[in-house]
């Protein structure tokens, strides 16, 4: 019993930190190297598969290994968001389907 809530929390607090990790983009984007090609294109798609990756993981931890408590539903629902956001972060990258401005 004991073991089980050690791994369950272990796995509650490796969701929670996924939660902040994309925002540190905001950060590195601040340096001009970041913002140069093709940097800027290898950072967002790295952002982005993180962003899937802990979507994914999320789901599986929440559905898997049933920790279905608050904290996991708050973490479930955001990285699910970052999930979508780094779907369509890759579809965007796509030839052709860039958006005109």
């Amino acid at each position: 019993m004991k073991q089980n809530q050690t791994r369950n929390t272990i796995l509650t607090a490796v969701c929670v930190l996924m939660l902040f990790f994309p925002w540190t983009i905001l950060y590195l984007r601040t340096f001009p190297w970041a913002l140069e090609s093709p940097t800027a294109e290898i950072m967002i798609s790295c952002y982005a598969a993180f962003m899937i990756f802990s979507g994914i993981f999320n789901a599986v931890v929440y559905a898997c290994f049933k920790i279905q408590h608050t904290v996991m539903k708050l973490c479930l629902v955001f990285n699910g968001i970052y999930a979508l956001g780094g779907i369509i972060a890759f579809l965007l990258m796509l030839p052709g389907t860039a958006v005109p401005l």
